[in-house]
């Protein structure tokens, strides 16, 4: 799975696409407090249930602890994933 990202100063995003465009996707706000706010994710719904949105979240994890930085999971899915995952605490934007 080639997880692909594109960032602008203030956006980012987490994306997979094929040849349709793209099917998964997870978006995020970057402050300037080092604070990554993830405000979007989703997948289409004839690719639901294989673990896709998860797979964004975990490398959008990955992303924030190389960078040094902390998310806020404001989205549900991220809400309700970073209180399951207890791996996902130290960034955890408090």
């Amino acid at each position: 799975m080639d997880i692909k990202h594109k960032e602008t100063e203030t956006r980012g995003m987490f994306y997979l696409e094929n040849n349709d465009g793209v099917y998964a996707e997870l978006t995020y706000t970057h402050k300037d407090n080092g604070i990554l706010t993830i405000d979007h994710t989703e997948v289409i719904q004839n690719m639901e249930g294989q673990g896709i949105a998860g797979k964004l979240l975990k490398r959008t994890v990955e992303y924030a602890r190389k960078q040094g930085l902390k998310i806020d999971p404001l989205c549900p899915y991220a809400e309700v994933q970073f209180e399951r995952n207890e791996s996902y605490q130290d960034v955890k934007a408090v």
